[in-house]
């Protein structure tokens, strides 16, 4: 609908029909198409002469669907019907041509459907309705062919023109309604029910899923990876049982190994109720798995992966985990009817389901390595920023669908910018290499220059002065739909073609881009603990050559040491605990204070809230424009004080001052290993220098707080602990606070959005209130504070563990070496040096793995 073609003979034939002085921004679309289905509604009852009581009742049920009893609309309706009847605009032309000049040519025809679905109200179609239908739709623009396919639908005819009905059903498609509201796309999908059905392609051949090549290699290079790790652990795990390397070498191979396991990519989609989201998916996964509905379907967040048998596991909010049928999936991923259609975010605040995980052997994108995240629609969604959040953690790559029908909405941007912020770790400026965004529905745009302009707008905004994409094929614009239907049956078009390009831009994405990059990373943390081997059989074969030494001063010299380094590890956790109770209790005072000053702050930056809703016409839809603004700037707010006061200011600190006393035990440890090396002639020193740079990949770096307490992960937490579920709440107590309060007919509309926005501020904090209460946070915070604190001390005792495993298997060499007779020690030399050339094989083949990983890259 073009709301800029509402001209001033429209405003003020509203005003006239209503009863109540209009203006331009009171016309929205539901109430312009409001106003012209009751129109054409009484002109077909009039028409005739004759108004038959199964037409009354016909009227008030068509037009009850678009509004809920005691609500503003309804009080429209019944407006509207009196003053059109009165007036008799439904006989006026001029009049008729000006109430539907905004509309689409699908709104058009939907008007006209109802017109027909009046005229049958009674069985069959009266010649007159029929007549005065068909005047109307000839100066509306509706082509003939298309009146006939509405009458074969309301007559129950078979033999309809196969180009027309193909024609109606695009025009019909529900996903093109989606800008008046739920309502209206509900409306169309019933009234394409009713009409003759499109003929389903005959299958002819097996359905064939898309390929991904580059992942299944990808895949090959992750197992022959996996296999180097293996061999080391072998290679390992029999030196450590004649005690030739410290045992502490087995549980790194083992994590190590573990991770290169479990690797999967993690592939999350993104965006607003119905834009074919979860089409999207079943297009990717060459299966109808996902619930498919023209109205919002998904509620919760549903995790699709490889399994070695097909399964359903719900995980619940409060822990639980439940495996269900897989008959049940489809009805528990989905939310119901009604609350798609009305109070949508009080189900989902009430569901109790976290989500849900289906697991699959034979869906080719999951069996490559790829573990896909569908998110439920965001728009609408009372936990929208935890949800988003939680998502994007540890991603490798957000598939953002949009439809591409129609602009980006205000909300899709907002969105779209918050994303590439958390994929950024906080960087608001820098685009996001991993972020994909698609225009759906494509089909539904037929003209070459529609196309060309939509293509454009949302080219403009993703890829324009200040992108959010940065990176070769990261828009793209699909038919999902089609692109399904085409793999299905088996055959070939350019929808499947558009979908296949975008599919390989992902398949490339994950493969040389993040996957080139796991790939190495396993590599370096392999090479890492393969050097340790053979730095301790260099050391071995030292003590057998009689190289090294160990006198009973320098064996009671590293018995000391030990003792020590155990000393220090009891330190940090010492230290550690201090620092925490301290940061924790500056936290909670910091917190007590931002709570205090929360609402001051929100109620000045709500002044420049503002909403295109009327809170006369769509009270519902303002209240939710403003429960929005309340969650996205109480989001804000937490954010800010999470990243710029707890993190930057309090953490920040006490953490740098917690990592120098960490290095500062550590280096005493150096330094004490560097005076056993120079008087044994050994090289424990740089062993340990290796098990430091293995933590500080893994985890922080010591003296750097950016990567251990995580770029946005805080106030990540902080969402996630508060939650924002309680805003469904909000919507029923503003209902209720403002229902009879304001009145109809009172025109002061800023005054009104002044009231509502009050509401729904005090109403707001009352809950948030609750919320923080009934989520315990100041346990949670307590919770997130210590688990910064844990992971540094863990790591710090994971290193001195490392360390005083080198000093006992130093001094288990020397004794075993001293022990054994000079044949022995001959044996041991050869056995060493055959371990150490299966060391060098492994070696060899990770730097085969890696450069055919990089040259696969470019090609």
């Amino acid at each position: 609908m073009d709301t800029s073609l509402v001209s001033s003979q429209t405003v003020e034939l509203l005003s006239q029909i209503t009863g109540q002085k209009l203006t331009q921004k009171n016309l929205t679309p539901p109430v312009i198409f409001l106003a012209n289905l009751v129109t054409v509604l009484l002109g077909v009852i009039f028409v005739d002469g004759i108004v038959a009581e199964s037409e009354k009742q016909r009227l008030l049920t068509t037009l009850y669907r678009f509004s809920n009893p005691e609500s503003d609309v309804r009080k429209l309706t019944h407006l509207m019907i009196k003053g059109v009847k009165e007036n008799q605009v439904y006989k006026q032309v001029n009049s008729l041509l000006a109430l539907a000049a905004p509309l689409s040519e699908s709104e058009k025809l939907l008007l006209i459907s109802f017109g027909y679905e009046m005229s049958a109200a009674d069985s069959e179609i009266d010649p007159h309705e029929k007549k005065y239908l068909q005047i109307l739709a000839k100066h509306l623009g509706i082509k003939p062919q298309h009146l006939a396919i509405l009458e074969a639908g309301f007559t129950h005819q078979e033999n309809v023109e196969p180009i027309a009905l193909d024609e109606v059903h695009f025009l019909l498609n529900p996903a093109r309604f989606q800008e008046l509201d739920t309502i209206f796309v509900k409306a169309a999908s019933d009234m394409l029910a009713t009409l003759p059905a499109k003929p389903k392609h005959k299958i002819t051949k097996p359905h064939r899923n898309v390929s991904y090549g580059e992942l299944k290699k990808f895949q090959e290079y992750r197992k022959q990876v996996d296999n180097c790790c293996y061999q080391l652990f072998q290679i390992i795990q029999d030196c450590t049982n004649r005690g030739f390397l410290p045992h502490t070498l087995i549980e790194e191979v083992e994590e190590i190994s573990q991770k290169v396991k479990s690797q999967q990519f993690r592939l999350a989609v993104l965006g607003e109720f119905s834009q074919g989201k979860s089409t999207l998916l079943n297009a990717l996964l060459g299966e109808e798995i996902q619930p498919v509905r023209e109205i919002p379907c998904s509620g919760m967040v549903t995790v699709l992966k490889y399994g070695t048998q097909k399964r359903v596991v719900c995980r619940y909010k409060d822990g639980r985990e439940e495996e269900i049928p897989f008959e049940q999936y489809q009805l528990k991923a989905t939310i119901s009817e009604d609350a798609a259609l009305g109070c949508l975010s009080d189900e989902l605040a009430d569901d109790e389901i976290d989500e849900i995980v289906f697991e699959h052997p034979d869906l080719e994108l999951c069996s490559s390595g790829v573990e896909i995240v569908d998110s439920p629609g965001l728009n609408e969604h009372p936990d929208r920023t935890a949800i988003t959040q939680k998502l994007l953690k540890d991603t490798d790559a957000v598939i953002f669908l949009t439809n591409a029908s129609r602009s980006l909405t205000q909300v899709e941007r907002d969105l779209l910018q918050d994303v590439r912020t958390q994929l950024n770790h906080g960087k608001e400026n820098e685009p996001a290499n991993n972020l994909f965004v698609v225009g759906n529905f494509i089909d539904l745009v037929r003209s070459e220059k529609g196309r060309e302009q939509v293509q454009q707008r949302i080219e403009r905004f993703v890829q324009g002065q200040n992108p959010i994409v940065a990176g070769e094929n990261r828009v793209h614009f699909i038919s999902a739909q089609a692109a399904l239907d085409a793999i299905l049956r088996g055959t070939e078009d350019d929808y499947l073609k558009a979908f296949q390009n975008f599919t390989q831009s992902i398949d490339k994405f994950l493969t040389f881009d993040s996957g080139k990059l796991k790939i190495k990373h396993f590599i370096t943390q392999i090479n890492r603990v393969l050097q340790k081997s053979l730095d301790g059989f260099y050391q071995f074969e030292d003590i057998l050559k009689g190289k090294i030494k160990i006198s009973e001063a320098e064996k009671q010299k590293i018995l000391e040491n030990i003792g020590e380094a155990s000393g220090r590890d009891i330190k940090i956790k010492n230290l550690a605990g201090i620092q925490q109770k301290e940061v924790i209790k500056e936290a909670t005072d910091s917190w007590t204070k931002w709570r205090d000053e929360l609402k001051e702050n929100i109620t000045q930056q709500s002044k420049h809230w503002d909403s295109l809703h009327s809170p006369v016409f769509s009270q519902d839809k303002l209240i939710k424009d403003y429960i929005n603004k309340f969650t996205g700037t109480i989001s804000k707010e937490i954010d800010v004080w999470g990243n710029k006061q707890l993190r930057d200011v309090i953490l920040l600190k006490s953490i740098e001052d917690l990592d120098a006393k960490i290095a500062d035990e550590l280096n005493a440890i150096q330094s004490e290993f560097q005076s056993i090396d120079m008087h044994i002639q050994t090289n424990l020193s740089q062993q340990l220098k290796l098990s430091i740079n293995g933590i500080n990949d893994d985890f922080m770096g010591f003296g750097g707080v950016g990567g251990g307490l995580g770029i946005g992960a805080l106030a990540a937490g902080l969402m996630v602990f508060t939650g924002l579920g309680f805003i469904a709440v909000i919507v029923a107590s503003v209902v209720a606070a403002i229902a009879g309060s304001f009145g109809f007919g009172m025109l002061d509309f800023d005054g009104l959005k002044d009231k509502i926005k009050g509401k729904v501020i005090e109403i707001g904090f009352q809950k948030f209130n609750e919320s923080m209460d009934k989520n315990k946070l100041p346990a949670k915070l307590d919770e997130m504070i210590g688990s910064v604190f844990e992971n540094r001390v863990e790591s710090a005792s994971r290193v001195i563990a490392q360390a005083i495993a080198l000093y006992e298997n130093l001094l288990e060499q020397q004794e075993k070496a001293h022990n054994e007779t000079l044949e022995q020690r001959e044996a041991e030399k050869m056995w060493i040096y055959q371990k150490r050339q299966e060391l060098e094989q492994v070696q060899n083949g990770l730097e085969v793995i890696l450069s055919k990983c990089t040259s696969d890259s470019k090609n």
